[in-house]
């Protein structure tokens, strides 16, 4: 059986994967067509990471490439890598909330595509309760446009167990679990939008404004990976290569607009 391993993402800066299309003067964000909710494509991650990637390992891991109509690795055939490497998914965000500073938000559909990978599936909070883990006030709890009556919410004890044990995590206090319902809705509200303008030589505004939008910074995201079915070689090397290069890679930079700052995140893995 094929061994899925879990690596998670921090959000250092504003994260911005291009879309598909562009409605208006709208820069839209990579989504997932069921969904709807940004991700990561899985390409962007494997990119960034096999650019990273040192020179006798890069082909073994993710394969040879064709460059000037010769493969990098001098061979006549393109050939598939021993790893695999999937998407980028959301697992906490932060939403600005006028009773309670900043809380990070989650739903049971997020909670349960990360607990299918590490067999937490039986422990994600059935869908339809709103759960904190801050002491209820007596007032509503504010989240973005969105009202929560404190009588609504419930106590979660085990908040941590969901991807939020690391020391690189310390700094979230306040968590919610909200209805799967009104997930996307929060989420689509608390996303990084900037607004950009192009200037003529006169330092005036050529044409109208554009609006990018980005994953926000101090968002929890996570990807998998593994083995492919014609693994060539040791396992266990192959592995202990790609961890390796991962703990390299502390702080990586993913998605565009490298020069503004962005799509700076730190990873790390749990075993």
């Amino acid at each position: 059986m094929t061994e899925i391993n879990t690596v998670y993402l921090y959000l250092l800066a504003p994260l911005h994967t291009g879309g598909t299309t562009q409605e208006g003067n709208l820069l839209g964000i990579a989504r997932e067509s069921h969904t709807n909710l940004p991700y990561i494509p899985s390409s962007t991650i494997r990119g960034r990471l096999r650019a990273s990637a040192p020179d006798d390992q890069r082909d073994r891991l993710f394969g040879n490439e064709l460059k000037d109509g010769k493969t990098s690795d001098g061979s006549d055939n393109l050939t598939q890598g021993n790893i695999w490497v999937g998407d980028g998914s959301i697992l906490w965000i932060p939403v600005p909330s006028l009773s309670h500073g900043v809380i990070w938000i989650t739903a049971p559909m997020l909670l349960r595509r990360w607990a299918r990978h590490n067999g937490k599936l039986e422990q994600v909070p059935e869908d339809g309760q709103y759960l904190c883990n801050f002491k209820k006030a007596d007032s509503s709890v504010y989240l973005k446009d969105a009202m929560f009556k404190a009588d609504d919410l419930q106590d979660w004890p085990n908040w941590e167990d969901f991807g939020l044990k690391s020391a690189k995590t310390s700094g979230i206090k306040q968590v919610m679990l909200i209805p799967d319902r009104h997930c996307a809705t929060l989420i689509q509200m608390s996303l990084w939008r900037q607004v950009k303008v192009k200037l003529d030589s006169h330092k005036t505004v050529d044409g109208g404004f554009r609006y990018e939008e980005a994953i926000p910074p101090d968002t929890v995201m996570y990807f998998t990976w593994g083995m492919t079915a014609q693994v060539k070689g040791s396992a266990t090397d192959l592995a202990k290569n790609f961890t390796d290069l991962l703990e390299k890679q502390n702080i990586m930079q993913i998605g565009g607009q490298e020069s503004l700052g962005r799509g700076f995140v730190t990873q790390w893995q749990t075993n």
